[in-house]
């Protein structure tokens, strides 16, 4: 009698432990406190940007299907391509319905690759839905990117992707190249931050190849070099861009250099005034005029003069603790490999891990810290995560330490952005994943933050665009700048009185 009496028992202890472990799941996760987390906390990021891609999937396909497709340079990219393919290296010959060709090498042969997969361009709807692909593997660097530095919370980023209308137009909608180049610069920005410097120099030099607006981030980048490989690497690293952009323009090169120089890389190209985005307001004379050419130019060397030491101060500040960080992940996986295999949970004190820190590593620390707290609301976000999910692990998100790097690049972009002659309404790619990151980096309000997004996309869903639209776009450039200086300003003065407190604390041992 013993063996049955069992066996009717133990579909009800089965049952009762699913049930307990559905209503464990139902109390963690269904719940306001984890959808505050969601929302709220940037280390919650790489969960919500599945679903942020799963909707960008849908919401693409719908684009795709229900509006209608505008032709506005696929056609000209196709011809000038189609010349290319019939023979023609001479880049003064290569035209399309909208000019001459005036891109590099690495844009022809990609848009040539297109052509064929497209059936000479003509499957317009197999190319949307590629460059569907391309927006949702963007983004998925973007976020990428972002969920490391755990800079800015979820639902701003949210609110940002599903409310562009302009940049979906522009990836689906016109199949410009512009995101074809922002694709590989971002790339490069993730193999940079993971420390694959030849790789990433070779997807930034082919972005340079689609398209020469990268070269924007180019002064943040060498610095970035140097601050990580010092000068005789460096050198190699500029090599191996100078080599790609070499093999890339051979066939043009070796016959017709000159001609392939001008149109390419042609700097003083001059732009129609009925397309731009940002000088509305000015007369055409005024827009056209050389000497308004090169005081813009100017302003933007000034600058990015200006910049020049916290981005530094930045870089340096990064390579430090990405050294603490090669240091210390070694004890620290040995530590909770040890915890592992005693099965007991134990509380590491992080003073006994920060005495292993020199002095000058903890001064780093502290003033990181402190910027980090300042610049995102650390009490917020320590708030709104779950409370000792692991409490017999430890560990350091060293990642977070990226926001060392990724402001001073997007920085740089913008600068560049905000000083350019013309602004085409495709144009508004360039930056705008960098967005609200930059906003974030302001010591302004959640609310002038999100004004400030909402003016800019506005002003870019501005078409044609106006006088007002144009002097907004200014006007919110210059308060974006202002605010990530005076960011800027504090974190470098907290980075030095943490020093100074530190050497105090020095002096008063000895």
């Amino acid at each position: 009698m013993a063996p049955p009496k069992a066996a009717s028992h133990r579909p009800a202890v089965r049952r009762k432990k699913s049930a307990t472990l559905v209503d464990s799941i139902l109390d963690k996760y269904l719940n306001v406190r984890f959808f505050k987390y969601l929302l709220l906390e940037p280390a919650a990021l790489p969960i919500v940007g599945l679903f942020v891609l799963l909707a960008e999937l849908v919401i693409n396909v719908v684009v795709i299907q229900r509006v209608p497709y505008t032709e506005i340079d696929w056609v000209a990219y196709m011809q000038e391509c189609e010349g290319f393919l019939n023979g023609t290296t001479n880049y003064s010959l290569l035209r399309g319905d909208t000019g001459p060709l005036v891109y590099p090498a690495a844009f022809v042969y990609i848009y040539s690759a297109l052509y064929y997969v497209t059936s000479h361009g003509t499957n317009v709807r197999l190319a949307q839905y590629i460059f569907a692909g391309i927006y949702l593997l963007q983004l998925a660097l973007v976020l990428r990117l972002y969920a490391k530095s755990r800079k800015v919370p979820p639902y701003v980023l949210v609110l940002s992707a599903f409310t562009s209308y302009r940049i979906h137009s522009i990836y689906v909608l016109r199949l410009f190249n512009d995101p074809v180049a922002v694709l590989l610069l971002y790339a490069a920005l993730n193999l940079f931050l993971d420390r694959r410097w030849s790789l990433g120099s070779t997807f930034f030099s082919l972005a340079v190849g689609v398209k020469m607006n990268i070269l924007l981030f180019a002064p943040a980048l060498l610095l970035f070099y140097l601050a990580n490989l010092g000068l005789m690497r460096t050198i190699l690293q500029l090599a191996v861009c100078g080599v790609i952009q070499l093999l890339l323009g051979a066939p043009f090169l070796l016959t017709y250099p000159v001609e392939y120089l001008r149109g390419s890389f042609d700097l003083g190209r001059i732009f129609e005034h009925k397309w731009t985005v940002n000088y509305r307001f000015l007369s055409r004379d005024l827009f056209e005029n050389r000497s308004f050419h090169v005081s813009l130019l100017g302003l933007h060397l000034l600058l990015l003069l200006a910049f020049a030491k916290p981005t530094w101060t930045f870089f340096q500040s990064y390579v430090r603790l990405r050294r603490i960080e090669d240091q210390l992940q070694p004890q620290i996986a040995q530590q909770n490999l040890e915890l592992k295999a005693q099965k007991k949970p134990k509380k590491v004190e992080k003073d006994k891990d920060q005495n292993k820190f020199t002095p000058e590593q903890q001064s780093f620390l502290k003033s990181f810290e402190k910027s980090l707290q300042k610049a995102s609301g650390g009490k917020a976000a320590a708030a709104a995560a779950p409370a000792q999910s692991e409490p017999e692990r430890y560990g350091i998100h060293f990642d977070r330490c990226t926001q060392l790097a990724l402001l001073p690049f997007f920085l740089c972009n913008l600068v560049g952005v905000a000083c350019s002659r013309s602004l085409h309404y495709q144009f508004y790619v360039w930056y705008f994943h960098s967005l609200p990151y930059l906003a974030w980096s302001t010591p302004y309000s959640l609310g002038v933050r999100c004004l400030i997004l909402g003016l800019i996309e506005y002003c870019w869903n501005t078409y044609p665009s106006t006088n007002f639209s144009s002097a907004a776009l200014h006007l919110t450039h210059v308060v974006l700048l202002a605010g990530v200086a005076k960011q800027l300003v504090q974190t470098m003065r907290i980075n030095k009185a943490a020093k100074k407190e530190q050497q105090d604390q020095q002096k008063k041992l000895q």
